[in-house]
Formats: structure tokens, sequence, C-alpha cells
């Protein structure tokens, strides 16, 4: 499910913000190893095109290039994880996290599951893939 209206974030210290007009795709659970180490455990993401994304604060915001695939974006002030940015594709992730609630998003599934800890515990019925979904949920990368 995707929403449509304009949805406000940032970061914890307020040295990053960001509006989203348009459409947001509910959360994927990621639980590949980048995000345990960005995270503690796993990464809640939504998502939405990279056009209808606007910086409206961005003094903190840094980037890092995790992989020759993406590029992560978070507040140099308070470590405060934000973006996961795919330099080939439209869309650009966002953590769930650091959306200004109440988002009325709701959580679709999760990812990554082969490299999940061994201290998670999945339990609820949402579908799992062992890697990516290549596409399999509403709103994802094909």
């Amino acid at each position: 499910m995707t929403h449509n209206r304009v949805t406000l974030g940032g970061c914890l210290c307020g040295q990053v913000r960001f509006e989203i007009k348009g459409k947001i795709r509910d959360v994927v659970n990621c639980h590949c190893s980048m995000c345990q180490k960005l995270h503690g455990s796993f990464g809640a993401h939504t998502k939405a095109p990279k056009a209808d994304i606007t910086l409206t604060r961005d003094e903190g915001l840094a980037w890092y290039k995790s992989s020759d695939v993406a590029r992560r974006g978070f507040c140099k002030n308070c470590g405060s994880s934000l973006f996961w940015e795919p330099f080939d594709y439209p869309d650009t992730g966002i953590l769930a996290g650091s959306l200004d609630g109440p988002t009325g998003l709701k959580v679709m599934g999760h990812i990554f599951v082969g490299e999940k800890a061994d201290f998670i515990e999945i339990s609820d019925d949402y579908p799992q893939f062992d890697r990516s979904s290549d596409g399999q949920f509403t709103g994802d990368y094909r």
C-alpha cells in the first residue's frame, strides 16, 4: 500500500529535515548485514521517488557510499540513519523511524532474512525473502 500526502521527517537533532510530496511505500524490514551494523538489528524502510523528496534543512546531511549499488544518508551531527539511495533506481529508501508520526504505514514483509542476526526472531506472518524480494512487494524495485 502507498500513502499519498505530504510526509515530514528528519534526524534526532534537527540538522536534517525533509518532506515527501506524494506516495510513500509501506515498510519493508531489511535484515542484511549492513543494516545490522547501521541500525543494531534491522532497517525498517519505506521509499519514495527521488523527485518527491525535498531537503528543507541539510546542514547535518552526509553520505556514505556503502556499496557499488547505493549510498546511505545520515546526520553527521547526531548519527541518525535517514536514507538508502540506490544509484540506478528512481526511488530512495527512507528509514521509517525518521518520519514524523503518525505515519499510517504498515509492515509489508522482510528481506535478506538469510543474513538476519541470530538474536532476532521473526514471529509475524508477513512474507519473508532470503535475499531481495525482486519486486514482489507492492511499490518494490524490479
